[in-house]
């Protein structure tokens, strides 16, 4: 192995949202954070020297993207995924919530309804009722330790008056469910019939398990593609969250004119030059990087399914086909949320994110843990875990 994942690196005092001012954040003491949606480990070495490179230059005027970021995004996704993207088709955001924010204010009115498929990543119902919009919900079915689609539902809830969107979460964001193309076609045939616009936020598209394949929504065909916004970045893959760089594949121009009409009404502009400058580097240089990564990431996953079973088989993993997010499910320990939340914070001292978040009944009596760090870390935090359960 060329990159060493397993090295703790202290990321204390450097502004981290996940790690510093965590005494204040959850009221408790030694708290050990397995909660936002990044990783612990060093970015690709392609992408720490290229922003040293332009960190050297010593000129840091306004920037806009060159043809060979968009090149870079056109090729990572052709040579990845097997989707061929125009250049064109492609629009730059800072990131892809505030992105989901200017959607819905671009494409629905106030009091519409936009579709949710629940537990889901709390942000997206943020974003519909900090909008005025309705959050309308298309809850997943879970048959035994795996989530599946409500089509009979989301049939009737397209057919609503006056819903608008559907924001698909590919892979799904707790649950870990990496949709199948005739899952993807079922959704998109269904919405479509109503109107529906399909937003798929692929932002964890990247993070897939080995023998598995992500489905871009927008390659399914002509209409998928011309009838859907697919929402990307490389934050997840590489950990460049702070960098602030995401695009959006609008292959219509109606869409794309209407979306950019919405930018320009608020003056927002394209990524930093440092996000430019990271994104690049890491679509061309970060694939050994990544692969090196998720065979990490696999080992991390199967140490925690296999210390759980054998010292906490109350609890069930909820196995992910994608991403480095686990959905773990509490209920057999018959406990509220606020119980759980105790037990998790003051007992165990883990920062985790509380199921109810990602939607309430359905995420009531899970939490959602991050396994992209070393092993010791995720070790600490299981044995944290298993001494926390003993007494309950």
């Amino acid at each position: 192995m060329r990159f060493d994942f397993d090295r703790i690196i202290d990321r204390t005092g450097t502004g981290s949202l996940k790690w510093d001012r965590l005494d204040a954040r959850f009221g408790a003491t030694g708290i050990l954070p397995l909660w936002v949606a990044d990783m612990d480990f060093e970015s690709p070495p392609e992408v720490v020297a290229a922003l040293v490179r332009r960190a050297q230059h010593g000129v840091y005027g306004y920037t806009t993207p060159m043809p060979e970021y968009y090149q870079a995004v056109t090729d990572w996704f052709a040579r990845r995924h097997f989707w061929r993207i125009a250049p064109e088709w492609i629009v730059t955001a800072t990131g892809i919530v505030p992105a989901l924010n200017l959607l819905i204010q671009t494409f629905t009115k106030p009091g519409e309804g936009v579709i949710v498929q629940k537990p889901v990543y709390h942000p997206f119902m943020s974003a519909i009722e900090r909008n005025g919009r309705r959050v309308v919900n298309n809850p997943l079915r879970s048959e035994g330790n795996v989530y599946r689609m409500d089509y009979a539902d989301l049939e009737r809830k397209a057919a609503e008056p006056g819903t608008r969107l559907l924001i698909l979460c590919s892979p799904h964001n707790p649950v870990g469910r990496l949709w199948t193309a005739e899952e993807l076609e079922r959704v998109g045939d269904i919405c479509f019939a109503h109107d529906i616009l399909v937003i798929s936020d692929e932002i964890h598209c990247d993070l897939v398990y080995e023998g598995r394949r992500h489905v871009p929504f927008g390659s399914l065909s002509e209409e998928f593609l011309l009838r859907s916004i697919t929402c990307t970045a490389p934050s997840k893959t590489f950990n460049l969250a702070g960098l602030q760089a995401a695009n959006l594949v609008i292959a219509s121009p109606e869409l794309r004119d209407r979306y950019r009409r919405t930018i320009a009404c608020l003056g927002l502009g394209a990524p930093n030059l440092f996000g430019i400058e990271a994104l690049i580097a890491a679509y061309r240089h970060g694939e050994e990087w990544l692969d090196e990564l998720m065979a990490h990431l696999a080992g991390n996953l199967a140490f925690l399914k296999e210390f759980i079973a054998a010292n906490v088989p109350r609890v069930k993993v909820v196995e992910p086909e994608a991403t480095y997010l686990v959905w773990l499910d509490f209920r057999d320990y018959g406990l509220d949320a606020e119980a759980l939340q105790r037990l998790v914070r003051e007992r165990a001292r883990l920062a985790l994110v509380e199921g109810h978040l990602f939607g309430s009944p359905e995420g009531d009596g899970f939490e959602r843990v991050n396994i992209a760090c070393p092993r010791a870390t995720l070790e600490d935090a299981l044995k944290r875990m298993q001494d926390a359960l003993a007494s309950v």
